[in-house]
């Protein structure tokens, strides 16, 4: 059997920044374990399988190396800058998953794909966990929850850069993964708040840029900074830059995306 693979680096312009996810388009879903596989041996922090039911709408799945994940953003707009640039896609396209609902897609004329998400705004904490603490060198000055991740409050950027992690005490929140936030240094007019997220739990120890977590992270500093648009950067050593939307129970995550890589696997 031999199947498309296409890399891309999603939220960036430039190739080697951002966050790499592969791409296998299918015509029928391969057992589990072998997309499992696959995604080991791709070993980047995702692989998206995607299978076509219409002209606009698909079914969606992710694999990190580890586990198959309920909800993974950068690897959606990977796949939707595939099915827009590779093959043929135009106008919305819709990506059905099991976990988060049905998944909405369009392309901006500049070429910046947006994708719509489900709110999933956090909940304040109010009895953090010590191994949280335990496992981020900087305490946070609050720490918020929801279906997906810890959310630690910093009170600066700067902690959030400096920040170290023990992925041992991190890994003991499983299934919980970790976002470290902050608001923009106010001579900053580039990016409203900035991020770094761990997941030694379910996938690795940082992830260079996470589109689904922005579903949480941009309801929360829109209430925090009273705007719905926003401007995010995820502080990784590759970085990326997400643009932000609130619109009623949906935030609505854009990017750019580049091509690194297009080849066939043999299975």
């Amino acid at each position: 059997m031999e199947l498309a693979i296409f890399i891309v680096d999603a939220f960036t312009q430039q190739q080697f920044k951002g966050n790499a996810a592969a791409v296998v388009p299918l015509q029928q879903w391969l057992a589990p374990d072998v997309m499992q596989s696959i995604a080991a041996e791709n070993n980047l922090s995702e692989t998206a399988f995607i299978r076509s039911l219409s002209a606009s709408q698909y079914e969606i799945r992710w694999f990190s190396p580890l586990t198959e994940i309920d909800f993974c953003g950068h690897a959606t707009l990977a796949a939707s800058y595939v099915i827009f640039k590779q093959l043929g896609g135009q106008g919305e396209i819709e990506f059905i998953t099991s976990q988060v609902g049905s998944l909405f897609v369009n392309q901006h004329s500049d070429g910046r794909i947006e994708m719509s998400f489900p709110n999933q705004c956090p909940d304040v904490v109010e009895q953090v966990p010590a191994t949280l603490l335990a496992g981020l060198s900087v305490t946070p000055i609050q720490v918020l929850q929801n279906r997906q991740a810890y959310f630690a409050v910093m009170a600066t950027e700067q902690d959030v850069k400096n920040l170290s992690y023990n992925s041992e005490q991190l890994k003991l929140l499983a299934p919980f993964d970790v976002v470290v936030t902050a608001k923009a240094n106010t001579d900053t007019y580039e990016y409203d708040f900035i991020s770094r997220y761990f997941w030694p739990a379910n996938g690795g120890d940082e992830d260079p840029v996470t589109g689904s977590i922005h579903a949480g992270l941009a309801p929360y500093w829109a209430k925090q900074l009273a705007k719905d648009e926003l401007v995010a950067y995820q502080a990784s050593a590759r970085g990326g830059i997400l643009f932000c939307n609130i619109s009623n129970d949906r935030v609505l995550v854009s990017g750019f995306a580049v091509l690194y890589l297009k080849g066939t696997v043999f299975i």
